[in-house]
């Protein structure tokens, strides 16, 4: 049962308890019945009942017993809706898993949305749950959307070609949308769709050939990835050089290794620390982590950035060191004067 549940139904027993109580003491200080017989004309009252009076009322007691009845008609239909609520609401619990998660999920911000949940799709999804995002999932596919129900992912069943369906997973106000559509010309009308509904969006897509990239880029699409162009190139790594695909992969974002690879936003940088070199800080020394590589706010790469590199505001760090090295330098980043 959810605390909106549970709050209702004890509110509605004390409204009933109240009632009751209410009849009680009445029927006792205006018609000078017993506790009994008060008790008796309560429950046939508040139930509506209507068996014969206990003893004969006064006008009084007649005028309190009317107030009685609809007073606790009210109550009494509170009380039962609150209760029938309740029951719905765990039987649909039980057979619908995903049905309690639905209004946590009704309205949300700052997620990624993904089209698509075939290999690549469930892939992205599982990295980006591993880094903690709110994740989105649009599938045509009626058995994968009912298979999913219940997990901390909200599922939506369409097209996503369609204004309606994207709306509906809040395209509007998320902070990316990744593609992953087999087909080339699905994964553009996505994009266009995405792109109308939403200018500043980020759109990661899929495609096959070199061509499509080309399309899918005119359309507005940031980043673009050819599963084979990168499988191939990561198995011909694997036997030119594979210790350093050892080494890489000893350095996913997300693993449970000691030293991981990490992206550090420089938006918040303290005015003391703006435009000043890295050497002025001591980053190194103070932190144990070691920066690898920078982006400025123009787009421009940076690697293996020297001591005299600046750090510039809305500028991003690559930083390699442990998760308490990387934490520090954070901290660092925001306390530094």
């Amino acid at each position: 049962m959810d605390k909106d549940s549970a709050r209702n139904l004890i509110l509605a027993g004390i409204y009933l308890i109240g009632i009751v109580l209410t009849g009680i003491f009445g029927f006792m200080l205006i018609d000078d019945f017993s506790l009994i017989n008060a008790m008796y004309m309560t429950v046939i009252t508040v139930s509506t009942v209507g068996f014969r009076e206990a003893q004969p009322l006064s006008d009084g007691g007649k005028l309190f017993t009317s107030f009685l009845i609809l007073a606790s008609l009210g109550v009494l239909t509170y009380f039962i809706t609150s209760i029938t609520q309740s029951l719905f609401k765990s039987q649909m619990s039980f057979f619908y898993p995903g049905f309690s998660k639905r209004k946590k999920n009704a309205k949300m911000e700052n997620h990624v949305v993904v089209v698509g949940y075939g290999r690549n799709g469930d892939q992205v999804v599982k990295e980006l749950m591993a880094f903690g995002s709110n994740v989105v999932v649009i599938d045509e596919n009626h058995e994968i959307v009912i298979n999913n129900i219940g997990r901390p992912i909200r599922f939506i069943e369409g097209n996503a070609t369609d204004d309606e369906i994207l709306i509906k997973a809040d395209v509007k106000s998320a902070r990316a949308l990744i593609t992953t559509l087999p087909n080339d010309a699905d994964n553009l009308f996505v994009v266009l769709t995405a792109r109308a509904l939403n200018p500043a969006l980020k759109i990661i897509s899929r495609a096959s050939s070199d061509s499509a990239e080309k399309k899918l880029r005119m359309a507005g699409v940031d980043s673009v990835v050819l599963p084979e162009r990168v499988g191939g190139a990561h198995m011909a790594t694997l036997v030119a050089q594979p210790d350093i695909v050892e080494f890489l992969e000893h350095l996913t974002l997300h693993s449970d290794t000691p030293t991981q690879l990490m992206e550090i936003a420089c938006h918040e940088l303290p005015e003391g620390m703006r435009n000043k070199p890295i050497r002025d800080f001591a980053i190194r020394r103070k932190s144990g982590a070691n920066i690898i590589g920078m982006k400025t706010a123009q787009g421009e790469l940076i690697m293996n950035p020297s001591p005299d590199t600046k750090l510039i505001p809305e500028s991003k760090l690559f930083v390699l060191g442990t998760i308490e090295q990387i934490d520090d330098l954070k901290e660092l980043l925001q306390e530094e004067s």
